[in-house]
């Protein structure tokens, strides 16, 4: 099927040089597969580049790890670089697919995408579920609970005391320093950022009115680091810090279990799927996108709404068939259980449904 595109605007200036890394540890296997194994050789080979999300970074390196295995004459690099860079590179033709913490938005549907064939669009796959950890550096606590009027009320520079009476009534058995807090955010144009604000807007709308966006605003302040790991780097290095960070990163850190409805919830890959499973897709996306509108206000027992959702964005028609030919391999490993397991060894992320996959396999069939 072909993706047809209507009121196109003026076509995107190439990007300019990109710098793409691959870990050592992605190096495909020289294992022969075993003797007598019915699997077909692999006539796969090329080199394939994608960049985007950081916080998809650790499943980025076992999708590329396993699928390079089986295609040993193929060269997979993702630049962990964010996900406002990864789409800007995809949309100039920089790289052939993106990883983002956010679907395409509707302006950036307008352009044009440089390594697809004019006049058809891309697609958006949500291929890793993971949720958001509120971590915290605060000596002698590991976790906390909050409601999401708190963390609002702290992120926007409103509370600036970890004694302050609104984190303390909710954990009345902690003891919390009478110290301040430096809240740390995204410095680039990040998804997470997107998804975290997304949550605030809908949880706390009263007392977080810059509402969702990409970009931290410099009202609110704070300090800024660069991608996931400059997060949680400067959390980990700091005092009394706090901040936000997809789960598989937060490591030793304490975290936030979140108030929905009457009880507190910490964050899981089963908390996050289940928050997916309970949201519905985005409405008037063009055929064969899968969007999904996640419901942050939801109250459902085990639910953990602070999730993200990062997605695989590819064209459905490349100017290159060979190029086409590795994205639909490659991504069709990323969202078999194979693929899935795999990240979820090496990320902590929770994998995608039987019907989802099925969903999105659908879609991949089309790619050429």
């Amino acid at each position: 099927m072909k993706f047809t595109k209507l009121g196109r605007a003026a076509v995107v200036a190439a990007a300019g040089a990109i710098l793409l890394s691959s870990c050592a540890a992605n190096e495909p296997a020289a294992d022969e597969a075993p003797e007598g194994s019915s699997a077909p050789e692999s006539t796969l080979s090329g080199d394939l580049a994608g960049a985007g999300a950081s916080s998809m970074g650790a499943a980025q390196e076992a999708w590329i790890a396993g699928f390079q295995t089986e295609n040993p004459d193929v060269n997979v690099t993702y630049d962990p670089a964010g996900s406002g860079a990864g789409r800007e590179q995809f949309i100039a033709g920089g790289v052939a697919f993106a990883g983002s913490d956010a679907f395409l938005k509707d302006e950036e549907l307008a352009g044009e995408f440089g390594a697809c064939v004019a006049d058809t669009l891309p697609v958006d796959l949500p291929v890793y579920i993971s949720p958001i950890a509120v971590i915290f550096n605060v000596e002698g606590v590991d976790s906390l609970n909050m409601d999401a009027s708190t963390i609002a009320k702290i992120f926007s520079g409103q509370i600036t005391n970890w004694n302050d009476e609104a984190i303390a009534s909710q954990n009345p058995d902690v003891t919390l320093p009478d110290a301040p807090i430096t809240a740390v955010h995204r410095s680039d144009d990040s998804g997470t950022t997107e998804n975290f604000t997304e949550y605030l807007a809908a949880t706390a709308e009263s007392d977080w009115t810059e509402g969702v966006f990409e970009t931290w605003p410099a009202a609110y302040g704070g300090e800024g680091a660069q991608g996931t790991s400059g997060v949680v780097d400067a959390v980990t290095n700091g005092t009394n810090t706090i901040g936000y960070a997809d789960a598989s990163r937060a490591g030793d850190l304490g975290t936030v279990a979140l108030k929905v409805g009457e009880e507190y919830v910490p964050f899981s890959a089963e908390a996050a799927a289940a928050a997916v499973d309970a949201s519905p897709r985005v409405e008037g996306r063009h055929e064969g996108d899968i969007a999904v509108e996640l419901d942050r206000t939801t109250t459902e027992a085990g639910v953990y709404p602070l999730v993200l959702i990062s997605y695989a964005i590819a064209c459905t028609e490349y100017q290159d068939a060979a190029t086409g030919e590795l994205v639909k391999a490659y991504l069709s490993y990323v969202a078999s259980e194979e693929g899935q397991l795999a990240a979820q060894e090496n990320a902590g992320n929770s994998p995608i449904s039987d019907d989802l996959r099925e969903e999105i396999n659908a879609v991949l069939e089309t790619i050429k």
